[in-house]
């Protein structure tokens, strides 16, 4: 997770303050907007199968849901902490809005470490996180779907306990369930692709296209991965790559100068995201320090893994020939680096808005579940790129008008979207 020393949720609340100052909020509404809704937290006892029993702290928190269902994932993580869901359902809800689908803003989690548990184990601690908040999720009430660690047979076994308790069908409860039983296609590549969709439409607003660019991207789960293949197929070149290696429990960065095989890489990917660094450097590739992915000499960085990796402290290591960091990950940048990187003239594209594809795609998979009528891949990719791109569009234009930073004109139009919901509800 991030540096002990970095809250989330405070940096979640920082930059809230600062669009809250531009859009002269009133005392009410900023309360009302700088924390959860709604917090649940619960505890829950696992029995393993040597039959010694556990127990795994969770949480579900909506931070609001004045424009639609509470929509985020569920993480598993043996670090994730409360303030750390806070801060991330409060950056679901400017996602769902900076892209204007009708959703709030969720997330869940459970401290765990899911890769030490056994398939059986898993289900039982996925069915278990069921059972402690079926009452207050469901398809017109908090939609859950996959996040960090947690995947479509997670999704499908939380699916079926909510179904099992409720004694009805409800494939909209949750997202990111498996094609054939209420998934969507394209629903793996969104979040990626979406990445590169709004990479594309940055680079036209500099005359440059994708071919001929290079990138170094942190993280190598199924973001990053195909991230970077769109990223291969435009004529991009991905010069390294950093990864967790759950053998030896720490991170290196995979490199070869003239350019990575995304799907040479991919054949030596666990389904968590760690290469395996031996099968690399056998292949030729360098194997390097987890954190040289950021000192890589290339024009946009992605940091596609944990928030605050990009940070006052190694904000110099950035090459000078880097000119675009687009966020794919949650709050990879921390906010007191952000001044430190426009005074470099490095483009910082926000997070909320690059990795909206995801749940962009969670919303076209609950229409499709809530209708029992499902799209093609193609269509469903069709319907992602233009809303992807027209919300980019919005946000440039308003960053232009307004001469402010592109993350400052995406919160803008976020945070006044949802403080218009809340008002016109009169809630505030």
């Amino acid at each position: 997770m991030a540096k002990t020393d970095y809250n989330p949720f405070q940096a979640a609340r920082q930059q809230f303050s600062e669009v809250a100052d531009r859009l002269n909020l009133g005392p009410a509404m900023r309360d009302y907007l700088s924390a959860p809704k709604q917090e649940i937290h619960f505890a829950i006892p696992l029995t393993m199968d040597d039959g010694t029993t556990r127990v795994f702290r969770a949480f579900r928190m909506i931070h609001n849901d004045a424009r639609g269902p509470g929509k985020g994932g569920i993480r598993f993580h043996p670090e994730e902490t409360a303030d750390t869901v806070r801060a991330l359902s409060m950056w679901m809800t400017w996602k769902c809005a900076v892209v204007n689908i009708p959703l709030g803003g969720a997330k869940g989690g459970i401290v765990c470490d899911i890769r030490a548990l056994s398939p059986t184990e898993q289900e039982r601690l996925c069915r278990g996180y069921v059972r402690g908040l079926y009452t207050r999720v469901g398809p017109n009430v908090d939609v859950p779907a996959p996040d960090m660690m947690s995947n479509a047979q997670h999704m499908i076994w939380m699916l079926d306990e909510y179904e099992a308790l409720t004694g009805q069908h409800q494939p909209g409860m949750i997202t990111g369930k498996p094609v054939g039983l209420g998934g969507s296609e394209g629903r793996t590549e969104a979040t990626g692709y979406g990445v590169i969709y709004v990479l594309t439409e940055l680079l036209g607003t500099m005359g440059r296209e994708v071919a001929g660019t290079t990138a170094s991207i942190q993280g190598f789960g199924k973001v990053a991965q195909y991230a970077a293949l769109k990223f291969a197929a435009l004529g991009g070149l991905v010069v390294a790559v950093s990864c967790w290696n759950a053998a030896d429990r720490c991170s290196y960065t995979v490199r070869r100068s003239e350019g990575c095989d995304i799907e040479e890489l991919a054949g030596m990917t666990d389904s968590y995201g760690s290469i395996d660094t031996k099968q690399a450097a056998a292949a030729g590739y360098e194997i390097l320090p987890g954190d040289d992915w950021i000192s890589q000499d290339v024009d946009i960085l992605i940091p596609a893994a944990l928030e605050n990796q990009i940070t006052v402290d190694n904000v110099a290591r950035i090459s000078d020939r880097v000119k675009v960091i687009c966020e794919a990950a949650n709050g990879p940048t921390s906010p007191a680096a952000d001044p430190l990187l426009a005074e470099r003239g490095i483009t910082v594209v926000p997070d909320f808005l690059v990795n909206a594809g995801g749940v962009s795609c969670s919303y076209f998979e609950q229409v499709q579940s809530n209708t029992n009528h499902f799209w093609t891949k193609e269509e469903v990719l069709g319907k992602l790129e233009p809303l992807m791109t027209s919300a980019f569009r919005s946000v440039y234009k308003l960053a232009t008008e307004r001469g402010i930073s592109l993350r400052q004109a995406a919160y803008d139009i976020a945070v006044e979207r949802v403080a218009n919901a809340v008002h016109m509800r009169g809630w505030i």
